[in-house]
């Protein structure tokens, strides 16, 4: 587990950082479905550029995902508004979050109200976020398929990127009722989708848009049969 920086950033943005904070979510979030209060007033309240490298303040509000060094990078904003909007967070839930990344999306999970784990593989990205979010979201590096059982059960899963399939041992930590969220890759096409978990311990993701996410690292292809 990472050791938090004691004391949490301001989250007031500049005027040029607001500017561009408001022209993505009147462009981008907006038309394309994302209106829930809380999500927007919390996007408008962290500020991205944080959570990206010195100099690409303006790439962290355009329509894309930004490189974070290696293998990673930050998931397009639209991405993460829908998925935590089909997540139906409404304060209080215990949020599993995979693919934490720099700790954006889970600064918008804490300011709509979650307590948060974040799980993040790169050591580098998670003491980056740790840096950045402060003490109170519990961080741990580690496999991302691997979760956070000690922490478990969960209330919600938020997995911000594009995987093949959901693992066993994720959907293990979601309580029964509890919301998951991902992106499903299905060859070159990547779809948001959303699942309940039911009483018998089952997840059956319901594909709900077709957008861009960033592919997540450590997660085994779906089983595939020959006949």
């Amino acid at each position: 587990m990472i050791a938090p920086s004691p004391n949490a950033p301001t989250n007031s943005l500049s005027s040029d950082e607001a500017a561009l904070c408001r022209a993505m979510i009147d462009t981008q979030l907006r038309p394309n479905g994302v209106t829930n209060g809380a999500l927007i007033g919390a996007i408008a309240a962290v500020r991205r550029g944080d959570f990206v490298d010195a100099g690409q303040m303006s790439a962290a509000y355009a329509d894309r995902a930004v490189p974070l060094g290696g293998a990673r990078a930050l998931s397009p904003v639209l991405t993460t508004a829908r998925l935590l909007q089909a997540a139906d967070i409404s304060g209080g839930e215990h949020v599993l979050l995979v693919g934490g990344a720099s700790g954006y999306c889970a600064a918008l999970l804490r300011a709509m109200g979650a307590t948060v784990t974040m799980v993040e593989c790169d050591g580098a990205l998670a003491a980056r976020a740790a840096t950045v979010l402060g003490g109170d979201i519990q961080i741990i590096t580690g496999p991302l398929a691997d979760g956070a059982a000690k922490s478990a059960p969960f209330d919600r899963l938020v997995i911000d990127g594009a995987i093949e399939a959901v693992p066993t041992a994720l959907s293990d930590q979601l309580r029964p009722g509890g919301i998951a969220v991902m992106a499903l890759r299905d060859g070159a096409v990547t779809r948001l989708a959303r699942a309940v978990k039911s009483a018998d311990a089952t997840i059956a993701p319901i594909a709900f848009a077709e957008l861009e996410a960033v592919t997540l690292p450590g997660f085994a292809p779906a089983p595939s049969f020959a006949f």
